[in-house]
């Protein structure tokens, strides 16, 4: 194999998830409300696997316990309160605040694994966490003090954090069933409950399905197709034949080339404080997740009873980060990831 093509593969992969903010934008631009997109391709995503989660785990799933289903359950309503509260960010901030705020998940995972699990922050972390703070209180501040085309950037950029939020939730469920589920397995009942979640929130609300134009549609089905499906998989592929770090510093590419197209397409610009923000939170993500992988190795001696993990930044998505056991890494090329 050409030594380029790992790193060519996630360019791309990088490259195809940074458009989904600008697809969800046109969406809603086309009349399509946030709930409706985010059921849209969440569940244009779980019908495209159900074949080969029914043909390659149908005997797993035939076997689930009770619990692990309604984790199941619950950490697909995380992921539905993820997707639907980043979506509808975009409603009221700009796709750069957006997007970097919904990415800062690895902190989040960090205070509430201290908070729940009992497990002790390593000092790289806390200082992660505190460069993370930092960063989102000057992008909020840059929100303030100019005006902005976004309609209510404040409104918007708490429902990134909030989608930030609840995608760490749904990561710290998803690891603590991996134990007991296989990872095609986890995915596609995860994406199936968080679709049918949004579904029934979107009916609730009055939404109707028959109003979305054709077009919308065909942005909702390429949402579910390129970020969701193949940019995660391309992440994944490349994550077997690159380091983790690697991976995880390129993932932060997303935002940037979010803001980026963003910039392009939209005519969105930027402030000097709102680009001190980004630069400062997107070091303190990177702190926050090559800390969290140094604490997921264990020592040689204890390799055959703990898996060795690694850590894979992401954004929007499955939300944001997500920590894989080698054993999911070698599986990635056949099952793809959901984006956080």
């Amino acid at each position: 194999m050409n030594r380029s093509a790992p790193f060519l593969v996630l360019g791309i992969g990088v490259a195809i998830v940074s458009t989904a903010s600008i697809l969800i934008r046109y969406a809603q631009a086309d009349g399509a409300s946030s709930a409706l997109i985010a059921a849209g391709r969440l569940a244009i995503a779980a019908l495209i696997m159900a074949p080969f989660a029914l043909s390659r785990a149908g005997p797993e799933l035939l076997r689930i316990r009770r619990k692990d289903l309604l984790l199941c359950a619950a950490s697909g309503l995380l992921l539905a309160v993820h997707f639907w509260t980043w979506i509808a960010s975009l409603e009221y901030t700009s796709v750069a605040n957006s997007t970097v705020l919904v990415t800062t998940n690895p902190v989040w995972v960090a205070l509430l694994s201290a908070w729940l699990l009992h497990e002790k922050p390593a000092k790289a972390q806390l200082i992660g966490v505190a460069l993370t703070l930092v960063g989102t209180l000057l992008i909020f501040a840059a929100e303030t003090s100019h005006s902005s085309a976004a309609t209510a950037p404040l409104l918007g950029n708490s429902l990134a954090l909030t989608g930030a939020i609840a995608a760490s939730g749904y990561l710290l469920i998803g690891r603590g069933l991996r134990s007991n589920l296989s990872l095609l397995s986890y995915v596609w009942l995860t994406y199936s409950f968080a679709a049918l979640g949004l579904i029934i929130a979107a009916l609730l609300g009055g939404e109707r399905v028959q109003d979305v134009s054709f077009n919308a549609w065909l942005l909702i089905a390429a949402l579910a197709i390129g970020p969701q499906l193949l940019g995660h998989t391309a992440w994944n592929w490349a994550l077997r034949r690159l380091s983790a770090t690697f991976v995880a510093v390129s993932i932060l590419g997303e935002p940037i080339g979010s803001a980026l197209l963003a910039w392009w397409l939209l005519d969105e610009g930027f402030v000097a404080m709102q680009l001190a923000g980004f630069v400062v939170l997107l070091l303190g993500i990177l702190v926050a997740a090559r800390a969290e992988r140094s604490q997921s190795v264990e020592p040689l001696t204890a390799a055959r009873q703990t898996p060795r993990t690694k850590t894979l930044t992401t954004e929007d998505e499955i939300p944001t980060t997500k920590t894989l056991t080698a054993e999911d890494a070698e599986d990635a090329e056949e099952n793809p990831e959901p984006r956080t």
